[in-house]
Parts: C-alpha cells; structure tokens; sequence
C-alpha cells in the first residue's frame, strides 16, 4: 500500500529558500556590495591613498584594538555574570538579571553621556580615580565593555543552566581539583557559547559610534575611531573615501568572524566526539 505523503505545515523547501535569499539580497548582500562598489569608482590608486593615510590606519587601529580589549575583558566578566545568576540564588537576582540587557535598551548616545560624566575629571568615579579615563582610548574601552557584556552573558547563560552540575560532582568525587574540574569539564562545554558572544560583542563594538564619540575626545591619531572618520568624511561628501574605509573594515572584521566561527565549529566537533 503506497504511504501518503504528510504535508509540512511550514512552507516547501523552494519557497523557503526563495523567501531567504530574497530577504537576505535586499537587506544584507546588496547593502554590503554597494560598499564595495562604491569605493571602486576611486581607482585602485585612490583607494590605497584613502585607506593608506596614517589618520585612516590609526583610527582603524584603534578600532579594532580597543574592540578586541573591550571583548576579551567581556568574556572573562561574562562567564563570572552568568555562573552567579545560574549557579547561586539572592536577593535582587532577578532585577541584576534584567539590568544585564540594559545596555540593548538604552540609546547609545546617552550611554555616552552617562559614561563620559561619571569618568570625567569630576566625575562621581573618576575623580577617585588616580588617571584620566575619560577623552583617553581607555575611556573607549569603558564605553565598548558596558555595550557588550550583555552579548557574552545571553550566550553563556542557557548553556549553564543545561550544563549538569552532577558532572562537577563526579569530578571532584573522583580526586579532580577544582581547576581541573573548570578546565577538564566546564570549558570545554562553553568554549564555543563563550566563542559565539565573543564574536558578538567584538562585532558590536568595531562598529559602535554613539556611546565612544562622546567619552573618546576624538583626537586625531591619538583617540579618534574609524566610524567616527567615516562619518566626518560622509559630512565632507567624500562618499567614495568613507566607502574605501567602510571596505576597509569590512573585510577586516569579516576574516576575523569567520575564524571564530571556525574556531567555534572545532569546539563544538570535540564536545561531540567526547559525548560520543
């Protein structure tokens, strides 16, 4: 007797597919080739003296370092966020837990503001503090750390709590220490949570602007940031030079996404092949 074919209650394959491609052409793939070729219209000669200048390499430098910094602090703050709210229960749990996406609420330039007058000179922390952190590339960082931490936390989280804390249990019940125990058996499981909100948060932060312009001092070579050139150049109507940076940076970031997805892929083959 011949089966009968179930329909899915979900479109086909084909219109699926079609429907994605199309949404993604028109708001993701489009968009990014225009980048692309609008900076082609300068020549290859134009384009190496636009990306080429010391005032474009040092703001692009500065990008990338201080979002690399701010990430890379994320992740080690993040995984202790995330294991006090699923490991430990107290007062005011819960509200900690909302705050933690405040930053995804709260307009960038005000953040900004807020940050700037809370390091400044007089500011309620700064003026304990024995540096200057506001108008300084560390201020960068403080404002790229507070935009995204919540990145790090809402990976790691969810993969706390289906972690089982038994499996600590039978580590430590077999003579494993607790370094052991965090690096043998925590880790590994949430390398590649831990990989994904690094990314994320390294992502957000290359390309944030409202939050750093006002605390960095935009100083040229010293504390100006790539976005904020791209958008002076855009106000000159150099659109073809903010494009060759945009470019620039698009590349750069893009290369740097796909090794840690690469990365990640890897961390999530060996905790496979240990569950096997």
């Amino acid at each position: 007797m011949k089966k009968r074919k179930v329909k899915n209650v979900l479109p086909g394959f084909g219109l699926s597919m079609g429907l994605v491609l199309a949404y993604s052409s028109l708001l993701v793939v489009i968009p990014l080739l225009m980048v692309f070729i609008n900076s082609s219209q300068m020549g290859w000669s134009g384009f190496i003296s636009a990306v080429g200048n010391h005032r474009v390499l040092a703001a692009l430098k500065l990008s990338f370092l201080t979002a690399f910094l701010a990430a890379s602090i994320n992740v080690i703050f993040g995984i202790l966020l995330a294991w006090v709210l699923v490991r430990y229960s107290f007062p005011g749990k819960r509200i900690i837990d909302g705050l933690i996406d405040l930053p995804f609420a709260l307009p960038t330039a005000v953040a900004g503001i807020v940050l700037t007058t809370l390091y400044s000179k007089n500011g309620w922390i700064g003026k304990f503090l024995p540096f200057k952190v506001s108008f300084t590339e560390f201020g960068i960082v403080i404002a790229l750390i507070f935009i995204g931490i919540p990145f790090v936390v809402r990976m790691v989280q969810p993969v706390l709590e289906d972690l089982d804390p038994q499996l600590e249990e039978a580590a430590v019940s077999l003579g494993a220490s607790r370094v052991r125990t965090i690096t043998k058996v925590i880790m590994p499981e949430l390398t590649p949570a831990i990989l994904s909100g690094f990314g994320l948060a390294f992502a957000r932060a290359v390309g944030e602007y409202g939050s750093v312009i006002f605390i960095a001092g935009n100083l040229p070579y010293k504390t100006e940031i790539a976005p904020l050139l791209i958008m002076t150049k855009l106000e000159q109507y150099d659109y073809a030079g903010a494009t060759a940076i945009a470019a620039v940076m698009l590349v750069i970031s893009f290369a740097i996404l796909i090794t840690i997805n690469f990365l990640q892929m890897r961390a999530v083959g060996r905790v496979l092949a240990k569950g096997v």
